[in-house]
């Protein structure tokens, strides 16, 4: 029966899509283990290699051949058994010393084991470091009691070496495990800021749609005892406005849905709102008995998909709380369109000795408070700024400035 660690679990359970990626690591480390396992019967290198003891050498044997192999071909398993590797090749690294076997190159696999013990094993790592530790203790001190002309000195010098590889592969995974860390950290403010998006998306179209649909539907009701022949074009208005509420739904779903090109091509297709609709919103506003005067200035130019889907929220937003909080009051929507930026102005008016004027102001200010503050965090995503707050004569005020860079750019 074979036991194998919870933590790692093996390459069946991790999926077809971890395949590639394992087979490419157990072939680098095949790779390794024969590039360090055939050197050591070249005769120009075989005498090269890491050497602790200086004991008399004994004529190569089978058994020389088998530890120098040892110390090589567990290479093949040293990041997906580091312990397992360390383990082998370390014991035969002991015994070859021990027996005072001829000098091999492969007795170097003792480093690349070291390494991947200290930048792959995940669990007992300490527990692996001071067995390790014991081991050569132990080593030393049969070389010792054989005759070994080496000095404490010696002994701790190697073990420093040793010690220094293990703590390479250490700060390896140390560095490894911070830069996952800051993956996932950035995986989940990029996440937070996508929940913002969708929020701040949601809130702009239904709260816009239902005020209107609310508003249009509280003017049917009088309509229909004051001037019943009136009521219908206030529930064509309700209808028209819950149709308009489902077309933003539906793309804000399809954008939610796409990934990568996907929503690219979903944005670029025209489906996005942009300031070409924002007659439309004007038209709506007028229908639910807001008296809006819209004015355009400029040349309308070809603008990136989110300069026209925020430029069209700010007036979204503003008409919304102007319906909500200054019924009635007239309004004024200007766009104004810059060769390196779009300016819009949406204002209330209000008179300053009205008693009504400032409280609704002030709702304005409070109520669209959160739609407001969104729109100011898009616009500066923008590098634009948006300002809103109480005119001076009364009413409110709402003004953006957006840089634009053509649609191409």
């Amino acid at each position: 029966m074979v036991l194998k660690s919870p933590r790692r679990p093996s390459l069946l359970l991790r999926g077809p899509l971890h395949w590639p990626a394992e087979r490419k690591r157990s072939v680098k480390d095949g790779v390794l283990a024969l590039g360090l396992a055939l050197p050591a019967f070249v005769p120009t290198l075989s005498h090269i290699g890491a050497q602790i003891g200086d004991l008399p050498e004994h004529p190569p044997d089978t058994l020389s051949i088998g530890l120098t192999l040892a110390q090589t071909l567990p290479l093949t398993v040293r990041t997906r058994r580091p312990a397992v590797c360390l383990s082998v090749v370390g014991c035969a690294f002991a015994v070859h010393q021990a027996l005072g076997c001829p000098a091999t190159f492969g007795s170097v696999g003792i480093y690349p084991a070291l390494y991947s013990a200290g930048a792959h094993q995940v669990s007992f790592r300490r527990t692996l470091a001071a067995a390790a530790s014991a081991g050569y203790a132990v080593l030393a001190i049969v070389l010792h009691r054989l005759g070994s002309p080496d000095r404490i000195p010696d002994y701790l010098a190697f073990y420093l070496i040793l010690a220094a590889v293990w703590l390479v592969g250490s700060g390896v995974r140390r560095r490894r495990a911070e830069q996952a860390e800051r993956r996932r950290l950035a995986a989940e403010l990029a996440a937070a800021a996508e929940r913002a998006r969708i929020a701040r998306e949601l809130h702009d179209v239904v709260t816009h749609h239902v005020t209107a649909m609310v508003v249009q539907s509280d003017a049917a009701q009088f309509l229909l005892t004051s001037a019943p022949e009136r009521a219908a074009d206030s529930l064509t208005a309700v209808s028209d406005t819950g149709r308009r509420a489902l077309t933003e739904l539906r793309y804000l779903l399809g954008v939610l849905e796409a990934t990568g090109q996907s929503a690219s091509a979903s944005a670029s297709a025209g489906r996005a709102p942009t300031l070409g609709k924002v007659g439309d919103l004007v038209t709506q506003a007028r229908m639910s008995g807001q008296p809006v005067e819209f004015t355009e200035r400029g040349d309308r130019r070809a603008r990136s998909v989110d300069v026209e889907l925020v430029a069209y929220r700010v007036v979204q937003e503003a008409l919304t709380n102007a319906m909500k909080h200054a019924v009635g009051q007239p309004t004024q929507v200007l766009v104004q369109h810059g060769d390196t930026q779009i300016e819009i102005e949406v204002a209330t008016e209000g008179s300053a000795s009205s008693p009504e004027s400032a409280p609704a102001a002030r709702k304005m200010g409070r109520g669209g408070g959160r739609g407001l503050t969104g729109l100011r965090e898009r616009v500066r995503m923008l590098d634009g700024e948006l300002v809103a707050g109480p005119r001076p004569d009364g009413g409110f005020r709402v003004r953006a400035v957006i840089p634009t860079q053509p649609a191409q750019e």
